[in-house]
C-alpha cells in the first residue's frame, strides 16, 4: 500500500472549525441526494460512496475530538461544543431518512462482509426511529442532540473538578514511605520551602492512596476524589430521563433493551444472570481477602477498615504475602523500553514490523510508527503516553483512518491513537512505569491492533467499526494477559541503571500478583456493571440513583464506602462514554479473551494459534458477528469457565 495514503495530523483552525465542518456536511448531503437519485443502485455505486462520506467526515473531525481530550483548552472546548449540534443533526437526519433506509433494504450482495454492512445499516435505521411519525422523529433528534451536549458537559465538569483540587503536604513525616519517583513528581516550592503537591490526576492520587502514611490525609484526598463534580447529579438525572424517553419512543420498555439490540448478549436476564453468577463465585474468596486486610489494619490500631485504607493495606499485604511491591518493578520498566518491547512482541506474535516515522504530532512526547508487512506500510499508530493537566484521565485507543476500499477499488490504510496517563519524564527522571501501567499499555495496544490489522474492504465493518460492544474489549484483554508472562517480560524488563534483566523471582511475583485480591477486584467491577445495567432497566431519579447503588453495595461491597461517596458523579464510562447499559461488556468480553488466551498460550506461545487468531479475529473486524468468527477460529463457543480459571477462583 502507498505510504502517502496516510493523512498527516494537523491542528485544526479552531476559529473556523464549525464553518468548515458545515461545508463538509453540506457536501455530504448533496452527495447522498445524488446517490439516492440513481436509477440502478448497486452495492458499489451506492453503498461504497456513502461509506466514503463517513470516512471523510471522521478524518476532519477526529483531530478536534482527539485534541479536546489530550490538549484540552478553551479553543478546543469551544470548537468541539459548537460542532456537536451540527453533527448530531446531521447523523439524526441521515439515520431517519426513509429513502436511504428503503435503498439499503433493496440492495443485495453475495459477499459476507457486504451482507453484514447491509444488515447492520437496516438494524441501525430502525433503532434510529426511521419508522416513527414525523413529530416523534423530531423529538428523537432533540433528545440525541441534548444527550451529546450532556455527555460532553459531564466530561468537562469532571476534568475541571479534577484540575481544581490540590492537597499540599508540608510535613515530611506525611510522605514517608512514598516511592522516590512519586515524591519527585509531587515536590514543589511554597513560600521558599519544599512541600509536596498531590492532585486528583490518577498517577498522583494513586501514589498517595497506595503509600501515604497519614490516614487523615488519605481520607481527605479520597473524599475529594469521590465527591468530584457534584453538578453532575443534575446532568445524570437529565441523561437518564432522556435515555428512558428515547427507548420508549423506539418501542422498548427501557434503555437496557435498546442497548442490547446491537450487542452479543441476547437479553436483560442473560446479562444480570451472568453478572450475578460471577458475583456468587467471587464472594467467598473476597470475604477471605477482606479478613486479611482487616487484620492488618487492626495491627495499626484501625477500628475498622475504610475505603480510603484499601489501596494502602492491599499494598502492605502484597509485600507481606508475595514479598512484592509494584514499586520494585519500576526501575525495570522505563517507558521507552517497555514500548519498544511491546512493539517487538507484537511483531513476533503476528509476523509484522514497526518502523518509527517522523510526522506531525500534537505534542513533542508523541511517538509514531508505521506497521509493515512484507516491507510495505499497511497501518500507522501514534502513542501519547505521558500524563499532563490538559489531558483527560485514563487510557484509551482512538481510531482515525479505517482500512477500506472505495468504489474505484482503491485501498486505504488504517491509523489510530493510543493514549495513556503515565508518570511524565522530567529532565532528571525518566518515566518509570509500574507493572499495572505495563498492563494498561498492552490493553490499549490490543484495541489498536484490532483496528489496524483489519483486511476488511467495507468501511462500516472494518477494524473496530460495527463490532458488538460486548466483544470490543476481547482483543484488548487478550493482549494484556501476556503482560504477566515471564516469556514476554524478559524482552524488555531491564534495570534503568544497570541494564540487568529482571530477576526470575520478581517475574514470578508479578505473575502471582495477577490474582492477588482478584475476587475483591472482580466484585468491584461487578458492582459497577450491575449498577449501570440496573440503572437503565427502569427510570431512576434523584436519591433513587444512590439508593440503587447502596442496595448493590449492601450485597457486593464487603468494605462499605462512606455515605458521602458519590461514585456516580465520576462514572464517565456510562455518562460520557459509550458504555451506558454496557459496562458489563468488560466481563462478557473477558470470557472470550480468557478462553482465547488459554488456546494460544500454555507455558509458551502457540504460533499456529496466534496466526489463526490474527486471521480469524483481528483481520476480520465486524465482517461477521463475533460469535461466528470465534467458532470459525476454534471450532466451538467460548468456555465461560475460562474466566474463573484465569482469576484462580475455581474451587473453595
Amino acid at each position: 500500500m502507498d505510504g502517502k495514503m496516510f493523512v498527516p495530523f494537523k491542528t485544526p483552525d479552531f476559529e473556523n472549525f464549525s464553518k468548515e465542518l458545515n461545508t463538509i456536511l453540506e457536501k455530504n448531503e448533496k452527495l447522498i441526494e445524488e446517490l439516492l437519485s440513481k436509477e440502478d443502485k448497486t452495492y458499489n455505486n451506492f453503498v461504497r460512496p456513502y461509506m466514503e462520506s463517513f470516512e471523510k467526515l471522521d478524518l476532519f473531525f477526529t483531530p478536534l475530538s482527539h485534541l479536546n481530550s489530550v490538549e484540552n483548552s478553551k479553543d478546543t472546548q469551544t470548537a468541539y461544543e459548537n460542532s456537536l449540534p451540527l453533527l448530531s443533526r446531521y447523523h439524526t437526519k441521515l439515520s431517519q431518512n426513509r429513502e436511504l433506509y428503503e435503498a439499503f433494504s433493496k440492495i443485495d450482495s453475495n459477499d459476507l462482509a457486504q451482507k453484514e454492512v447491509i444488515r447492520q445499516e437496516i438494524r441501525d435505521f430502525k433503532l434510529s426511529g426511521v419508522d416513527l411519525p414525523e413529530n416523534e422523529k423530531k423529538r428523537l433528534e432533540e433528545i440525541n442532540l441534548r444527550l451529546s451536549e450532556l455527555n460532553n458537559r459531564f466530561s468537562q465538569n469532571l476534568l475541571d473538578a479534577t484540575n481544581a483540587y490540590e492537597l499540599i503536604i508540608e510535613d515530611p513525616k506525611d510522605v514517608e514511605g512514598l516511592p522516590e519517583s512519586d515524591l519527585e513528581l509531587a515536590k514543589t516550592e511554597k513560600d521558599g520551602k519544599t512541600v509536596w503537591r498531590f492532585t486528583l490526576q490518577i498517577p498522583s492520587y494513586m501514589a498517595y492512596m497506595t503509600y501515604g502514611p497519614n490516614r487523615k490525609l488519605r481520607e481527605e484526598l479520597y473524599k475529594a476524589y469521590v465527591t468530584r463534580a457534584p453538578e453532575n447529579q443534575e446532568v445524570i438525572d437529565e441523561i437518564l430521563r432522556l435515555r428512558d424517553e428515547k427507548a420508549k419512543l423506539l418501542g422498548f420498555d427501557h434503555f437496557s433493551e435498546l442497548s442490547l439490540a446491537s450487542k452479543m448478549a441476547p437479553n436483560d436476564d442473560a446479562v444480570v444472570g451472568f453478572l450475578n453468577e460471577l458475583a456468587d463465585a467471587s464472594l467467598p474468596f473476597a470475604k477471605k481477602e477482606v479478613e486479611k486486610l482487616e487484620a492488618l489494619a487492626k495491627e495499626d490500631g484501625c477500628e475498622s477498615l475504610e475505603s480510603y485504607d484499601v489501596a494502602y493495606y492491599s499494598e502492605k499485604l502484597k509485600k507481606l504475602e508475595l514479598d512484592f511491591d509494584d514499586e520494585i518493578t519500576r526501575p525495570y520498566f522505563e517507558q521507552g523500553r517497555v514500548l519498544q518491547g511491546l512493539l517487538d512482541f507484537v511483531s513476533e506474535l503476528f509476523s509484522i514490523t514497526f518502523e518509527q516515522v517522523d510526522v506531525p504530532v500534537w505534542n513533542e512526547k508523541v511517538k509514531v510508527y508505521d506497521l509493515k508487512e512484507a516491507g510495505s506500510a499497511f497501518a500507522r499508530i501514534y502513542f501519547d503516553l505521558d500524563a499532563r493537566e490538559s489531558k483527560r484521565g485514563g487510557a484509551w485507543m482512538n481510531d482515525w483512518q479505517t482500512h477500506h476500499e472505495d468504489a474505484d477499488g482503491k485501498e486505504y490504510p488504517a491509523s489510530a491513537f493510543v493514549v495513556c496517563n503515565f508518570p511524565p519524564s522530567t529532565k532528571d527522571t525518566p518515566s518509570l512505569l509500574r507493572h499495572d501501567d505495563v498492563v494498561t499499555l498492552f490493553h490499549e495496544m490490543g484495541h489498536a491492533i484490532h483496528h489496524l490489522f483489519s483486511q476488511v474492504k467495507e468501511r462500516f465493518v472494518s477494524g473496530i467499526h460495527g463490532v458488538e460492544w460486548d466483544a470490543v474489549e476481547f482483543p484488548s484483554q487478550f493482549l494484556e494477559n501476556f503482560a504477566y508472562e515471564s516469556e514476554v517480560l524478559k524482552r524488555f524488563a531491564r534495570h534503568i541503571e544497570t541494564g540487568e534483566l529482571m530477576p526470575d523471582d520478581l517475574m514470578t511475583k508479578i505473575k502471582k500478583s495477577k490474582n492477588f485480591l482478584a475476587a475483591m477486584g472482580m466484585l468491584r467491577q461487578l458492582e459497577f456493571a450491575l449498577f449501570d445495567f440496573m440503572l437503565h432497566q427502569k427510570l431512576y431519579q434523584g436519591d433513587e440513583v444512590q439508593k440503587l447503588l447502596d442496595s448493590l453495595r449492601d450485597r457486593l461491597s464487603l468494605i462499605k464506602p462512606p455515605s458521602y461517596n458519590r461514585f456516580q458523579w465520576g462514572f464517565a464510562h456510562i455518562f460520557a462514554g459509550g458504555y451506558a447499559a454496557g459496562y458489563y461488556s468488560y466481563k462478557w468480553a473477558e470470557v472470550l479473551s480468557a478462553d482465547a488466551f488459554f488456546a494460544c498460550f500454555e507455558s509458551k506461545i502457540k504460533k499456529d494459534m496466534t496466526d489463526g487468531y490474527k486471521h480469524h479475529i483481528l483481520q476480520k473486524g465486524a465482517s461477521r458477528p463475533m460469535s461466528e468468527l470465534y467458532r470459525e477460529w476454534l471450532g466451538r463457543d467460548p468456555d465461560p469457565k475460562a474466566l474463573i480459571k484465569l482469576y484462580g477462583l475455581e474451587n473453595e
